[in-house]
Formats: structure tokens, C-alpha cells, sequence
């Protein structure tokens, strides 16, 4: 059950991406986190929003405060509706499993997407968040608060959320030349989100 729940999300997104745009959150409950990731950008910085969604309201954060933005997702429905909400930026449909941009970013981002993943894809994402930074670049991901699997639902489908413990993620942040500048479990100020933030040495 949970194998193929984890396999389905890309096509829960794709079939419920206008029930996304109705149900998401437009408040921004993630802000203090997104303003620490960018008052350690440069103005001219760019980001890679990894899982983009529909672009709201992540990346139409970084997109108002003028960064060039790429956002990449599997829901060719939810890449969609980031295009013709900002046609200025550069959107791309592929899974971030197989994500080769043969560029890097001063900042990753995989809000609320990199934890749809099982833990084995979770482990191989690592290496792709580094082939796509740089010395300095900024990674901040959201994950469970410790090992195991969660599910949820959406539009009345199971929903699939993994994490690994937070020594594995350490290791290998650690392992991909990252360092943990902070991380905080089930932050109260946050929605119960689990987030690091971390950067490339």
C-alpha cells in the first residue's frame, strides 16, 4: 500500500492540481523561514525550486523580491499553472529524481515536495542537490521529524510522506559537502514543519 501510494503522488498532483490552487494556503506561514533563506542570498541571486507546484506561494515569494527563479515539478498540471502565472521565469516538467540541469544555483529549495519521496529515492536526491549547487549555495528542505513513514490524504487519496532520522540527513548533508547552519522540528511558528537549512562549503 504504502509503495504504491508513494509512486502515486506525481498523478494526485496532476489530477487535483486545481483542488491545490482552491485548498492551498496563500497566508504564508512559512515566512520567517523563506525571509532567513533569502537575507542570505545576494539581490541577483538565482534559485532552483525543487517540487514548485504551481509556484504559489513559494516561489512567488522569491519572484516579488526580483530573484531569477527555475522551478521544476512531475505535474505537468501544476508546471502549467506556474507558467502562466509567471511567464518570466523558467519552469520545467521532470521528476526531481531524474533532475539534470547540467547547472548550479545560489539556493535550492524543496518545500514540501522532497518528503513525498520514499526514503531510498529521498537518499539519491542528495547527490542531485549538489550537482546543482555550488561553493556557498543554500539548501533548505522540509523532512519528518524523525525516521519512518506518514500518511496523509488529498482530495480523499492516500498521501505519501517519508523521513529519515536526523543523523541520517546530517550524514548526508555532511557526506555532499553541506553544512547544517540550523534545523528546528515541528517548529510551533511554522505549522509543525520540520525544516533545515543548510550550505555548500
Amino acid at each position: 500500500m504504502t509503495n504504491h501510494a508513494a509512486e502515486n503522488i506525481l498523478s494526485i498532483y496532476e489530477r487535483h492540481a486545481d483542488a491545490f490552487a482552491t485548498r492551498r494556503a496563500r497566508t504564508l506561514q512559512e515566512k520567517s523561514w523563506l525571509d532567513k533563506f533569502a537575507q542570505r542570498l545576494e539581490p541577483s541571486a538565482t534559485i532552483l525550486d525543487i517540487g514548485c507546484g504551481n509556484g504559489q506561494p513559494i516561489a512567488e515569494y522569491f519572484v516579488q523580491r526580483g530573484y531569477t527563479l527555475t522551478g521544476v515539478d512531475g505535474a505537468a498540471a501544476m508546471i502549467g499553472r506556474a507558467r502562466t502565472s509567471f511567464p518570466q521565469q523558467r519552469w520545467f516538467h521532470q521528476d526531481m529524481r531524474q533532475l539534470r540541469l547540467e547547472e548550479t544555483f545560489d539556493g535550492l529549495l524543496a518545500w514540501d515536495s522532497f518528503f513525498h519521496l520514499n526514503q531510498q529515492d529521498q537518499r539519491a536526491m542528495f547527490p542531485i542537490f549538489a550537482a546543482h549547487s555550488h561553493s556557498g549555495s543554500l539548501l533548505m528542505f522540509t523532512s519528518g521529524p524523525d525516521d519512518g513513514i506518514a500518511m496523509g490524504e488529498f482530495e480523499g487519496e492516500p498521501l505519501f510522506h517519508a523521513s529519515l532520522s536526523p543523523g541520517e540527513y546530517r550524514a548526508l548533508l555532511s557526506d555532499n559537502g553541506f553544512e547544517v547552519i540550523e534545523v528546528v522540528f515541528e517548529d510551533p511558528d511554522c505549522t509543525g514543519h520540520s525544516v533545515w537549512l543548510s550550505q555548500r562549503g
